[in-house]
């Protein structure tokens, strides 16, 4: 009987994003905005790479115990490689980085966003252990999107606020008007991410009630 082999394409694809954590997270420390472009496509091509291998795994039957091993925890390192850098750096320095309605990014914002991936990691296992497997629900996948463009964003906006002075825009109509509608998208978008951060994690306690009446 041949065993199955481990090393797939889903494989190697959740490997690297995990690899690539560390250049995220260094990358928006960097003086300058193509840092932080850069810093935002390799997120946005990792953001894709989360979707596409897992179903490429489905489709050509490539599902490894390795896989669901891997998978969850590079989805928790690019968490924590960007929501890290991108609350230290507005904290340090606001008065460039500043968003609308926000400010810097509240540390309990980050504290929660994380802590409900930690609390549902743990609730999954638990769940499994009883013999029940807790697939993503809608409200979780909308929320995962949402935290993705929260972070895209936040990033672009960084990116923005380096290029208006060595690019001459600090009279410009257009960085204005930019400056205020970007803003505005990355503080609604966070609200959001925010409301279904928690939303999401309420969804499952109560469809999952049964699992604390049956100890």
């Amino acid at each position: 009987m041949t065993a199955p082999k481990t090393w797939t394409v889903p494989n190697i694809l959740t490997l690297a994003r995990i690899l690539i954590t560390p250049v995220i997270a260094l990358l928006p420390f960097i003086n300058g905005y193509w840092p932080k472009i850069i810093c935002f496509v390799i997120f946005i091509a990792a953001a894709v790479t989360d979707v596409i291998d897992g179903r490429i795994a489905r489709r050509s039957n490539q599902v490894t115990d390795l896989g669901k091993i891997l998978d969850p925890i590079a989805d928790k390192l690019l968490l924590f490689a960007t929501l890290g850098p991108i609350w230290w750096i507005s904290q340090q320095r606001e008065a460039l980085y500043n968003i609308p309605v926000w400010g810097s990014v509240p540390l309990w914002v980050c504290l929660l966003l994380i802590g409900r991936e930690i609390a549902m990691t743990v609730f999954r296992a638990w769940a499994q252990s009883r013999g029940v497997v807790i697939a993503a629900g809608n409200a979780g996948k909308m929320k995962a999107v949402l935290q993705n463009v929260f972070i895209g964003g936040t990033l672009t906006w960084f990116a923005f606020r380096d290029m208006v002075q060595p690019l001459g825009w600090e009279n410009s109509h257009f960085a204005q008007y930019w400056h205020q509608f970007h803003g505005g998208f990355v503080a609604v978008s966070l609200g959001i991410a925010l409301t279904l951060t928690v939303y999401s994690f309420v969804d499952y306690m109560v469809t999952y009630r049964k699992l604390f009446t049956v100890m």
